[in-house]
C-alpha cells in the first residue's frame, strides 16, 4: 500500500490530507545550517578530488584546466555565500529567534536553482579531473538560463496577443467606473 494510504483500525482505507505541515522557525534554521554544512562539504569534497587528481597528474593539468577550477571554485563561494547569506537568521537581543531566514530546502525557490549549480559544478569538477572535455557540462548554465528568461519573461512579452477593440472598451469603462469612484471619495 502506498505511503498516501492508510489502514486505520476499522479496515477503512483512509487517504491522508494534502495539505502541507508549517514548519517552525527554529526547524528551519536548524535545517538550512545542515543544507548549508552539506552543499559546502560537497563544494570542498569537488575541489579536493580534483587538485589531488592534478597532482597525481600534473603533467597533464594546462593551464586553462587551472583557470577553469579557479572560475568553478569562485562559482560555488559565491552560490554558497548567497545561500547563507538568505538563509540568515535574525535573533533579538536576548537571543530570542525572531525570524528563521528562508528556507533553502523550500521547492521551486531560488535556493534549488543555486543547489543545483553547485551540485552541477561539483560534478563537473570531479569529472574533468578524468578528461578536460567534461568542461564542456558547464555549458548548460547559460542554456539553462536562456531557458528560464524565455519561459518567464521573453516569450510572454513576444507573443503576447495584441488587445481587442472589446477589451479596450472595458479597460475604458473600468477607468471610468474608477475615475468616478475616485471622486466620490473625494467630495
Amino acid at each position: 500500500m502506498t505511503e498516501h494510504l492508510k489502514k486505520n483500525l476499522g479496515g477503512q482505507v483512509e487517504k491522508k490530507s494534502t495539505k502541507q505541515a508549517t514548519k517552525g522557525q527554529k526547524q528551519i534554521v536548524e535545517e538550512n545550517a545542515a543544507t548549508l554544512n552539506f552543499y559546502r562539504n560537497m563544494s570542498v569534497a569537488a575541489v579536493a578530488i580534483y587538485l589531488l587528481f592534478c597532482g597525481v597528474f600534473w603533467s597533464t593539468t594546462s593551464s586553462f584546466d587551472i583557470v577553469l577550477i579557479c572560475l568553478s571554485a569562485f562559482a560555488q563561494f559565491c552560490c554558497y555565500r548567497f545561500m547563507a547569506y538568505m538563509a540568515k537568521a535574525k535573533y533579538s537581543e536576548t537571543g530570542q529567534l525572531l525570524d528563521g531566514g528562508i528556507d533553502l530546502n523550500m521547492e521551486s525557490g531560488i535556493s534549488e536553482h543555486i543547489k543545483d549549480a553547485i551540485i552541477l559544478t561539483s560534478a563537473t569538477e570531479v569529472l574533468s579531473s578524468i578528461s578536460s572535455y567534461f568542461w564542456l557540462i558547464l555549458l548548460v548554465v547559460p542554456c539553462r538560463l536562456f531557458h528560464m528568461a524565455w519561459k518567464n519573461f521573453l516569450s510572454p512579452w513576444f507573443f503576447q496577443k495584441a488587445p481587442t477593440a472589446e477589451q479596450d472598451a472595458q479597460d475604458d469603462k473600468k477607468k471610468r467606473k474608477l475615475e468616478r469612484r475616485i471622486k466620490r471619495q473625494q467630495h
